[in-house]
């Protein structure tokens, strides 16, 4: 298995090539503190200006239907893509069976003896127990089965599959597929086995912090560890954990990115302040840059094993390892809809939850006048070009992580990644 970098044409959006086949890419991440000042300047009257503090962090409470870019159950000025509260660590009665099932999936040596860990459960009824226990659970534990779901079916090779397809029951194991479409219905979530549900609901503090924080600065300023290890105890942290790990942090870094967002939508090119937002935006997504550069060394170093690989190959075959936030940005920018087209684009958001898909669809519509700027001259158009490249920059370099979890024989990334 082999994931290689594609060259963007025009303005071009990141393409990963595995195994021969052409599959969608992107991402970055680091610190973008610095525009916090900036990002709430620019909110406009009626925004939220808050910084995801508990009184914003509970979704969209502040949403009307005056401000359709903000979706009603979910404010991504409050936290971006990431849960409203730190995901769950330890699931407890009938699931921890579920629990310790993922955990050892995720380090067995290959697919057959994941496969086989299903096997041994379905035939002790333990599956079909689980089934039967969904609907009891809250939305935030669902969320954490799912992840656990999302472990074992890429563990197992089954990514791909539509649980609910006949066809899928000649290839997986049926009550796990019974299982997982049961999941999805309690989520309302069917293609939820992809980076978004792999990485922002399988990490949580090293050390439980003193006092009650937003969880985009959780993520962004405490040591992270994944809840589920690709790696056995004992051992180094995985390739494979350090990219999931530096997915979340690129989310929480890149809240910044969202509320300039909700600033562009709806601003005509002609505003004086869109050319400020664009700055700022150019700004966030260099930090995001230089963040993934940092962790880059990092991540080369770590361990990594055939299987590993395997689950990034097939993940990337499914174009499920788009980062949302990088979603975002490609919203109010538009380059990937310029460069797939705008069905291509709905394709990678499937990964999402209905909620974020909304968003992102709402900020495709109400950013459209800031995108005619790429049909202009002057400083202005030249600001918006500006923040097309830095996105394309960013993902390549996220694409570069990518392929450094991936190969055995990557070196570290430079500055000119």
């Amino acid at each position: 298995m082999t994931i290689t970098t594609g060259t963007p044409t025009g303005a071009g959006s990141m393409g990963v090539t595995v195994n021969g086949t052409a599959t969608p890419q992107a991402g970055a991440a680091e610190s973008a503190d610095c525009a916090i000042p900036a990002a709430r300047q620019a909110a406009p009257p009626g925004r939220a200006q808050g910084c995801g503090s508990g009184a914003t962090a509970g979704g969209g409470a502040e949403a009307t239907a005056g401000d359709p870019a903000a979706a009603p159950a979910h404010d991504p000025r409050a936290h971006g893509f990431l849960p409203e509260r730190p995901p769950v660590r330890s699931m407890i009665g009938t699931w921890t069976r579920l629990d310790a099932m993922a955990r050892a999936a995720a380090t067995a040596p290959d697919r057959e003896a994941a496969v086989a860990l299903v096997e041994r459960a379905r035939r002790a009824g333990e599956l079909a127990a689980l089934r039967q226990r969904v609907s009891r659970l809250s939305l935030r534990n669902a969320e954490a089965a799912a992840m656990r779901i999302a472990v074992i079916a890429v563990s197992c090779g089954w990514c791909g599959l539509d649980p609910q397809a006949p066809a899928a029951r000649e290839v997986a194991d049926e009550a796990f597929l019974d299982l997982w479409a049961a999941i999805a219905h309690r989520i309302d979530h069917d293609q939820f086995v992809a980076l978004p549900t792999l990485a922002l609901h399988n990490w949580a503090p090293e050390r439980k912090p003193r006092r009650h924080i937003p969880i985009d600065q959780l993520a962004r300023t405490e040591a992270l560890v994944p809840i589920v290890r690709w790696a056995p105890e004992g051992q180094p942290l995985s390739r494979l954990d350090r990219l999931m790990l530096a997915a979340t942090r690129l989310e929480a870094h890149g809240i910044w990115l969202f509320r300039l967002a909700e600033t562009l939508a709806g601003r005509s090119p002609d505003d004086s302040s869109t050319p400020t937002a664009l700055r700022r935006l150019v700004r966030v997504q260099h930090a995001l840059r230089a963040q993934l550069l940092a962790e880059a060394a990092e991540l080369a170093a770590a361990p990594a094993t055939p299987q590993q690989r395997a689950v990034l190959g097939a993940l990337a075959e499914q174009g499920a390892l788009e980062p949302p936030v990088l979603q975002a940005a490609d919203a109010v920018l538009g380059i990937g809809g310029r460069r797939m087209g705008d069905g291509r684009r709905q394709l990678l958001r499937r990964h999402l939850p209905a909620q974020h898909r909304a968003w992102l669809s709402a900020m495709d519509r109400h950013c459209a006048p800031v995108r005619t700027l790429a049909h202009r001259g002057g400083p202005d158009a030249a600001v918006y070009r500006e923040a097309q490249e830095s996105l394309i920059a960013l993902r390549r370099t996220y694409t570069a992580l990518v392929q450094a979890a991936a190969r055995p024989d990557t070196t570290p990334l430079t500055v000119a990644a």
